[in-house]
């Protein structure tokens, strides 16, 4: 599916992952690059997340990672990430993509192994 105009979403997928420190994230990334479960993968800068866990406000740098990929490969990225993640319940969200380039489209399908 070509997506032509802003506002329909395409079959490319952003999938939004925070890991415990960048060792953990530049080790999973390249896995999953490697497995061609996504076509790239973006380690951001850390940040800092606050939230509850067992019932206490909780402080904690992290790293996230931007990963690229296209929609048939979602299921089995996410699976991949939980399987290797540090984390009992790691934050794994996938994001529809509106509209990116036809070209970066058919880059993304082709290091990801779907199909056109």
């Amino acid at each position: 599916m070509i997506v032509g105009s802003v506002g329909e979403t395409s079959d490319i997928r952003l999938v939004y992952c925070l890991f415990s420190d960048e060792e953990e994230a530049r080790t999973i990334a390249r896995t999953i690059v490697r497995e061609q479960l996504a076509a790239c993968a973006n380690v951001l800068s850390p940040s800092l997340s606050i939230y509850h866990w067992n019932d206490e406000l909780a402080e904690q740098p992290e790293v996230p990672v931007l990963f690229k990929t296209a929609l048939p490969q979602c299921k089995a990225l996410v699976a991949r990430i939980v399987h290797l993640h540090s984390y009992d319940e790691p934050a794994v969200l996938v994001l529809p993509v509106e509209y990116c380039p036809p070209s970066f489209r058919s880059w993304v399908l082709g290091q990801t192994l779907a199909t056109d």
